[in-house]
């Protein structure tokens, strides 16, 4: 098979896809956390490192010519540019992860899932939503981290990204973060085959996002 599934030990791999700003990472983090099997994918990026990040912990920090060099070799499961910059992430560490028996999130947008369902089918895909656009505005706005251009840029992006939302088996609204982790875990635990239907909660708040 395309993902070089080796043996019933083989771990679990999971896209968790969102918004910037939607709290992925923050929700990514706190299961780690809890889950003891569970690990991230570290990607590569060719975008520069922000305060307080690390090399090798947030992002493989590589320039445009290495970041090129690595798809010329084959290394990436999925790549995709995003804000003007790149990430891939590497199909080598991934499978020995799970090879291991580990269960792998990949943090990734619509795009990169695209990818990866096509080489790599097994797996659970779920996608987190804000609770609304003035939400969302909210909480980029107090990351302090970018400009009114940039942030004006991210919400149109966020739209594009949520409208693929129907390409994911998981929909989740990311309103109580203790909630929401607790649902996550929940799907780590017992995720079932195919996509689960959506929640009357789910529907109105992707009204309220896609028909504003």
């Amino acid at each position: 098979m395309a993902d070089n599934r080796e043996g019933a030990n083989r771990g679990r791999l999971y896209i968790i896809s969102a918004p910037s700003g939607a709290g992925k990472t923050s929700l990514v983090r706190a299961l780690l956390a809890t889950e003891h099997n569970l690990v991230v994918s570290v990607s590569y990026t060719t975008r520069p490192m922000r305060p307080g990040e690390q090399q090798g912990v947030d992002y493989h920090f590589v320039d445009d010519a290495t970041f090129r060099e690595l798809i010329k070799a084959g290394e990436f499961l999925e790549y995709a540019e995003v804000f003007d910059h790149c990430y891939g992430t590497s199909r080598s560490r991934v499978n020995e992860q799970l090879n291991k028996g580990k269960d792998v999130i990949l943090e990734i947008d619509w795009q990169g899932a695209q990818q990866v369902r096509r080489t790599m089918p097994e797996n659970t895909t779920i996608f987190i939503l804000p609770p609304s656009r003035e939400a969302l505005e909210r909480r980029l706005r107090n990351r302090q981290q970018d400009s009114e251009q940039v942030i004006a840029r991210r919400l149109r992006d966020a739209m594009t990204e949520i409208s693929h939302y129907d390409e994911f088996d998981y929909v989740l609204v990311n309103d109580d973060f203790e909630a929401t982790i607790n649902e996550l875990r929940g799907l780590l635990k017992s995720p079932h085959k195919g996509k689960k239907a959506l929640s009357d909660n789910v529907i109105k708040v992707l009204d309220g996002l896609l028909n504003p």
